[in-house]
């Protein structure tokens, strides 16, 4: 004999908001300033500074900001 499972299904329950995950990825590369600005860590920081000129690293130090459509897919992705 079959047993009914009175709990709802996916979409059919009603009142209640759905979840939304942060990505796991972008939650580790990106984070926001108090004004509401995307930052990122700048690539090429690890090695081989010795090939660069002092001001190409010193400017590596700096973080980057995501600007125009990829500023609306981070936060997509961070759920703001």
């Amino acid at each position: 004999m079959e047993q009914h499972d009175s709990r709802p299904k996916g979409r059919d329950r009603e009142g209640i908001m759905p979840k939304n995950k942060t990505h796991s990825g972008a939650k580790k590369r990106f984070r926001v300033t108090g004004t509401g600005k995307i930052r990122h860590e700048r690539t090429r920081k690890v090695h081989k500074f010795a090939e660069r000129s002092r001001r190409q690293v010193r400017r590596l130090s700096n973080d980057g900001e995501i600007t125009g459509a990829d500023a609306r897919n981070v936060k997509k992705m961070l759920g703001l």
